[in-house]
């Protein structure tokens, strides 16, 4: 299938000096993670572009101090990662713009060698429109919410259907299909690569080191603020892109309700008829045993566990879509 979207490019025909690539960070009170982000990005990045939304840590003062073009977001609107990276996106296209985009969270650091490993696996694959590689936790001990979040990151090789956060773009590319969808609180690199593979695209995860991501998560709070933003996202995107023959996130979003809600209130009503519906519960441990077999033990307990969270999660998307709450983001840091 030919890219519908595709637009000429000698990206692909220069020579690899000659790729003009940039990158767009983007980050709110990072601090010291902020600084080591701006210092791994090497000199093959023609421009970086840091977009602050709405820091009080000193990190625009940071960034233009590193040498970095600064974007500070319109405080009057709603703060999303996605629309960070639409107006960093956005501010690195004017002039001569750039030919890739390399997107890369503010905590986060870039493995040496990823620019150069992915910028020409783009060349080398003309129909690929994002790559990304292994994104690590950087302190996968200091907590089992960080080796959780480094597990959740393991994702297999090859062609896929989505990216994290942090991916080398073809910068073109993202514009013509419009960019992220800017009032998403999370999910929104799946649903952009949605959007491209509809277009003809690709989307390929390579086994190189691409970034180091400190998660800073020490407490059980964090992750159960986390898991309920997975759910929200969900539940979000199966709203979107549900129907068939893509079915985004719907199975994500029913095993939600079924595990988190469903399970435990008809569990609950059956004992008021019956004391055999207790048994009923005896699906979590059996679940929890069965994702433990192929997961291993801890992932297995929590990814059980999750779906609490998660369909709270699921609630709060569609309770706010009923009653036109505003959407707000839901932070774990």
């Amino acid at each position: 299938m030919t890219p519908k979207s595709l637009i000429p490019s000698k990206a692909d025909e220069r020579h690899p000096s000659d790729v003009r690539i940039g990158a767009v960070v983007i980050g709110r009170n990072e601090g010291a993670r902020l600084v080591a982000c701006l210092q791994s990005l090497p000199p093959v990045i023609a421009r970086v572009v840091y977009v602050d939304s709405g820091s009080t840590d000193g990190s625009v003062t940071v960034a233009r101090a590193a040498g970095a073009e600064v974007v500070e977001l319109d405080l009057t609107l709603p703060f999303t990662a996605a629309r960070a990276r639409n107006e960093g996106l956005q501010a690195l296209m004017a002039g001569e713009g750039v030919d890739f985009v390399q997107f890369i969270d503010g905590d986060c650091v870039l493995q040496y060698g990823w620019i150069e490993t992915s910028r020409d696996f783009l060349r080398a694959y003309p129909k690929a429109a994002v790559v990304c590689g292994r994104r690590r936790e950087r302190f996968p001990e200091a907590s089992v919410w960080n080796r959780l979040c480094d597990a959740e990151w393991d994702t297999p090789v090859g062609q896929t259907k989505a990216c994290g956060g942090d991916a080398l773009m073809r910068a073109q590319v993202i514009c013509a299909v419009g960019g992220y969808k800017p009032n998403l609180i999370a999910g929104e690199e799946p649903e952009l690569c949605l959007r491209l593979r509809a277009e003809g695209w690709q989307i390929w995860r390579i086994a190189d080191e691409m970034t180091l991501h400190d998660a800073a998560m020490t407490r059980a709070k964090q992750w159960f603020r986390r898991s309920r933003r997975a759910g929200y996202a969900y539940a979000e995107g199966a709203a979107l892109h549900g129907a068939p023959p893509e079915c985004h996130w719907v199975a994500e979003t029913r095993r939600a309700l079924v595990w988190g809600v469903g399970l435990p209130v008809v569990s609950i009503i059956g004992m008021a008829l019956s004391p055999w519906s207790a048994l009923l519960l005896l699906a979590y441990p059996a679940q929890a045993l069965r994702l433990m077999r192929r997961f291993g033990n801890e992932r297995g307990f929590f990814l059980t566990l999750g779906k609490v969270p998660e369909a709270i999660g699921v609630l709060e998307y569609h309770y706010g879509r009923m009653f036109h709450r505003p959407v707000e983001l839901i932070e774990y840091k």
